[in-house]
């Protein structure tokens, strides 16, 4: 007989590592190929300093929808 234990899996403290150094990665190449797309970037976080409440609100929002909408 043949042996068909799987291999071991990768530890999940090193693919979330791997996972967030790719997404950081991604959004540095996008702001180098798209420009525009920087300046959008920049443009809606020095909005944000004015329109914080509507960030919080819809934050409540998610909260509320996926944690009260449950059945118990």
């Amino acid at each position: 007989m043949r042996n068909v234990t799987p291999p071991a899996s990768r530890p999940p403290r090193l693919l979330r590592a791997i996972t967030l150094v790719a997404a950081v990665v991604l959004i540095g190449l996008l702001c180098l190929l798209f420009p525009r797309m920087l300046a959008f970037v920049e443009l809606a976080a020095r909005e944000l300093r004015y329109l914080w409440w509507l960030v919080l609100l819809a934050a409540a929002g998610l909260y509320f929808f996926f944690f009260f909408g449950r059945k118990k």
